[in-house]
């Protein structure tokens, strides 16, 4: 894990993390507190809602607890890591308050597929960016 990322979480949250996706096609890294309110948005909702039950069951199916080790480095389940193609080269993207990894290939093949357009930039205006 790049030492930005690794320091950042560290020193914020401790070691801890939940490790999971919701695709199968790229890994999410949740500080360990941050997932727990994760949870707690999710326990808010019906117990019987299907988004809720799906959620639960990918983020379940993908999913582990870990722990940043002294170099930084977090197992990533072996289910995840084959189905997201977590070998060679992979990016790691910061989105706010968790990490995203991606293979490299597949994360352009995806910004190829959708890539900025002039309506994004509108869309984002409105947001104050």
């Amino acid at each position: 894990m790049p030492t930005q990322f690794r320091v950042g979480i560290q020193d914020r949250h401790g070691p801890d993390v939940f490790v999971t996706s919701l695709t199968g096609k790229s890994v999410l890294i949740y500080p360990m507190v941050t997932w727990l309110d994760v949870e707690r948005e999710v326990q808010a909702m019906p117990r019987n809602h299907p988004l809720r039950l799906k959620f639960l069951d990918l983020a379940n199916y993908y999913g582990q607890t870990s722990e940043l080790d002294s170099q930084g480095r977090i197992v990533i389940p072996p289910l995840l890591r084959e189905s997201a193609s977590i070998v060679g080269e992979v990016r790691v993207f910061g989105r706010l308050d968790y990490l995203e990894v991606w293979n490299e290939a597949h994360m352009k093949q995806k910004l190829d597929r959708d890539p900025w357009t002039t309506d994004d930039d509108r869309g984002m205006a409105e947001y104050g960016r």
